[in-house]
């Protein structure tokens, strides 16, 4: 009896999760606009579960700013404003530079050697303006630096904030001017790190985030979703 009590908990849970998740990309990558009303019956429907991990997955993303209670209403979605996003490209330019300083120090071969992957490809899709492989090879080449630092917490910290401008980083990339730069900024990081120059590694990851911030603000973009 216990077993099964626990095998339902870890259930819920697990779909807890997955609800969550899919949500919270929803409302990132402009499934889910601003205002929208999330219905916990419909969302139910929708994925096939009951409303329990919904309404779970709801608070959650209340907890994380991402959606609101409106009385008479229900849950709405609040998203990413212009000022949270400059907060975290903000947060982003004060730590990422250090991140990159420390992976440099750090970084495995292995590491070294997914990174030099990583722009390889980088370099064949920018040729091609595949704004969707850009995207993912973005993720990937930021997340290894982040992984290579050696601290958890920010690994954690930077890969949230990272996610959370996803929609903005992908109007950066589908800009063909935009999308070469970041290669050429992603190249040159990747060297430093390679060749252990901590204080250019620093630097030049410094500047690329200064130069996104820089292009966000050019593009005037108000909202996530």
């Amino acid at each position: 009896m216990r077993d099964n009590k626990q095998n339902e908990i870890e259930s819920n849970q697990s779909l807890h999760g997955k609800v969550f998740d899919q949500l919270k990309n929803g409302i990132l990558n402009g499934k889910y606009k601003h205002g929208d009303l999330l219905n916990e019956v419909k969302m139910a429907e929708e994925m096939g579960v009951s409303r329990t991990p919904v309404r779970e997955a709801l608070r959650q993303l209340e907890l994380e700013g991402l959606a609101a209670y409106t009385p008479n209403k229900g849950v709405v979605v609040r998203g990413l404003s212009r000022e949270d996003i400059k907060d975290i490209y903000q947060i982003r330019l004060m730590i990422e530079g250090m991140t990159a300083r420390r992976a440099a120090e750090n970084i495995t071969e292995e590491e070294l050697a997914e990174l030099k992957e990583y722009i390889e490809l980088e370099e064949f899709y920018t040729g091609r303006d595949d704004v969707k492989q850009l995207s993912r090879l973005d993720s990937c080449f930021h997340e290894t630096i982040y992984k290579a630092c050696g601290s958890r917490l920010l690994t954690k910290t930077l890969k949230a904030f990272h996610h959370y401008v996803k929609s903005v980083r992908d109007i950066s990339l589908s800009c063909p001017e935009r999308a070469k730069e970041t290669y050429s900024e992603h190249k040159a990081i990747y060297e430093a790190i390679r060749d252990r120059d901590r204080e250019l590694a620093e630097i030049l990851m410094e500047q690329h985030v200064r130069n996104a911030t820089a292009f966000m603000e050019k593009q005037n973009y108000e909202k996530t979703s």
